[in-house]
């Protein structure tokens, strides 16, 4: 681990990292998060020219080859008149959401906020004048929501030379990599010049200008060196020490661990790590007015059930539209997912994981953002298939689907002793008042469920000890 750094390196890291148990117990207790993908490439919200630019909305200048000088012409239009802070963050809330990852810059280096780094900055460049990052902390400040942001550290397509692919073929010149570097406009600038001058000094203006964040979440580190990874962790625990690093800070240095866009960890590939999961409401992040395969209600239900089983985090993100607004199709979501937290939330927030995490025949296996855009989404749920999770003294079971009998035998409660087994003292339904009748038997716990529905669709039955 980490090889290349001297011993006395290695220690710091781990003790600045051990510092952090409380604030990652607090992050994974909170559960489900907001991401938000916005900036100027909002703007032509996935074509260019007059053409439909594959790939994700925000990645527009990459995918199009957009030159610097156009890019710049780009960001000079954004003025989103109708944001507003806010609403976004009362959307967070009414939904169930916990915290809010905001992007105060991407990979096209432009900066969502009132850098004093430099120009290329949404104040000094824009009509619009303000600063959406300050604006969204104060917000969530007001409404008791933590606020983390999203920093693209190694990559920057305006201004951060070409990624370190040559730093890295010098010592690698066997393999020929170029993602994800600006290779059809590249800026003249030597990369380490990038990361000293324009990289960090930005998160040391972030973390002073936004005290008690969260999370930092940093991005595509794929040709960083080790060194470079640890001075990241090291300048944000040197300002603010219990914000927390994501995975993707490079090279291992991570407080909590990321296993990809939509990826949903199988078995025990978390290995006991804190983990978050990033989601989208559709298949990209960055707005892209042509990408209407929205996620269902049941799908999303799915994806919180299925994750908080496994003991991580849900980072479900929207990206707004040019002029700042959420996409109708994202708030519809999320007040759904928030009628269904209203009720539910206790079985999500501040679980862990039970003995099992899932009972019954269903398996699924979503290896992506793009194998969701090309496979869909097509589970069919059984009334046999349960998701499991504990908190202090009870179990929570979630199904997804109503028995037709309304009667349901849950199989693994079988694996509790015979002293926990004569423990249980209640089983109830949330959402609903009335006494459910149950017992405990030699093959599991069967439960005669009411014809009352809190949910359009499964339940989640609560079992005390």
């Amino acid at each position: 681990m980490n090889r290349s750094l001297s011993l006395a390196q290695r220690k710091e890291w781990r003790k600045m990292h051990e510092s952090k148990k409380q604030a990652l117990l607090d992050f994974n207790e909170a559960k489900l998060g907001l991401f938000i993908h916005w900036g100027a490439y909002s703007n032509p919200a996935g074509i260019w020219k007059g053409k439909k630019i594959p790939g994700l909305g925000e990645w527009i200048m990459f995918n199009a080859e957009i030159t610097r000088k156009e890019y710049k012409a780009l960001c000079r239009d954004f003025n989103p008149v109708d944001f507003d802070a806010e609403k976004w963050v009362l959307f967070a809330k009414k939904a169930g959401m916990k915290y809010v990852v905001a992007m105060p810059k991407h990979h096209d280096g432009f900066a969502m906020y009132d850098s004093k780094v430099t120009g290329y900055n949404v104040v000094d460049m824009t009509s619009f004048g303000r600063d959406p990052m300050k604006e969204i902390y104060e917000s969530c400040q007001k409404h008791n929501i933590r606020f983390a942001i999203y920093y693209s550290h190694a990559t920057d397509w305006m201004d951060g030379g070409d990624a370190g692919v040559s730093d890295y073929m010098k010592k690698n010149p066997k393999r020929k990599r170029t993602w994800p570097a600006n290779t059809w406009d590249p800026s003249p600038v030597d990369y380490k010049k990038y990361l000293e001058k324009k990289a960090k000094p930005q998160i040391k203006e972030l973390l002073k200008n936004f005290p008690d964040m969260q999370e930092i979440w940093f991005d595509v580190p794929q040709w960083m060196t080790r060194e470079q990874s640890f001075d990241f962790y090291k300048l944000v625990y040197d300002i603010q020490p219990n914000c927390l690093v994501s995975s993707r800070i490079g090279n291992n240095f991570g407080d909590f661990w990321t296993p990809g866009d939509n990826k949903i960890p199988s078995g025990n590939t978390s290995k006991g790590l804190y983990w978050e999961t990033p989601g989208t409401l559709n298949n990209t992040w960055g707005f892209k007015s042509y990408d209407t395969d929205w996620k269902s209600e049941i799908e999303l239900i799915y994806w919180i059930t299925e994750i908080t089983s496994k003991g991580g985090n849900y980072l479900l993100n929207v990206g707004p539209t040019a002029a700042g607004i959420f996409p109708e199709e994202s708030i519809m979501q999320l007040k759904a997912i928030g009628g269904w937290m209203k009720i539910n939330g206790e079985a999500v927030y501040g679980t862990g994981k039970w003995l099992v995490n899932h009972e019954g025949p269903t398996r699924l296996n979503i290896k992506g953002t793009r194998n969701r855009e090309t496979k869909g989404f097509d589970a069919k749920f059984t009334s046999s298939d349960f998701w499991f999770s504990a908190k202090n003294n009870a179990i929570y079971i979630t199904s997804l689907k109503w028995p037709e009998k309304d009667q349901v035998l849950i199989k693994s409660l079988k694996r509790l002793s015979m002293v926990e087994k004569n423990k249980v003292t209640s089983v109830k339904m949330l959402g609903c008042s009335k006494k459910l009748q149950w017992e405990m038997c030699k093959d599991g716990l069967f439960v005669s469920l009411p014809s009352t529905k809190p949910n359009p669709f499964g339940y989640v039955l609560k079992i005390v000890f």
